[in-house]
């Protein structure tokens, strides 16, 4: 396993700091920060709930934020882009667009765990343009395309 420090910042007092769920958990869990207490996401809509922290992922690396299984299959509660990106030089707040996928009215709290945080590496590349790209057996064909039936 490896491992890396890594920065945050609590943006209020009553902020919570992400936590992981056990010893081995690959996310860190995010917290609702919601000063009025609570909000409702209805039905087929997505709304944005602040975490109240900041980070500082390390460089050569990004923050995936990913749902949390037991919202997302008990309460059809997902990010809607289904998977965030934090980027290492972005020092505001994370925030999670949650989208309800259930027909039924969902309401989060101040604190509700909402989100999970995966910090992972990347690779840096540079683009070269060109006119032709190399050969290969399977060439353009894609959705399928190499299943069984082919």
């Amino acid at each position: 396993m490896t491992t890396a420090d890594m920065n945050i910042k609590k943006l209020n007092n009553d902020s919570i700091v992400p936590t992981k769920g056990s010893e081995y958990a690959a996310g860190l869990d995010l917290y609702a920060y919601i000063p009025r207490g609570a909000i409702d996401i209805p039905a087929g809509a997505t709304v944005k709930i602040g975490t109240g922290v900041a980070t500082e992922i390390p460089a050569g690396c990004f923050g995936a934020v990913f749902a949390r299984s037991g919202l997302a299959t008990k309460r059809g509660l997902r990010p809607s882009n289904c998977v965030g990106v934090v980027d290492s030089d972005y020092r505001g707040e994370v925030i999670v667009a949650l989208y309800n996928d259930s027909d039924k009215c969902e309401t989060i709290h101040h604190g509700d765990r909402i989100a999970q945080l995966v910090i992972m590496p990347y690779i840096d590349v540079k683009l070269h343009e060109v006119s032709k790209l190399s050969d290969t057996d399977r060439g353009a064909g894609g959705f399928g395309s190499t299943g069984l039936g082919k």
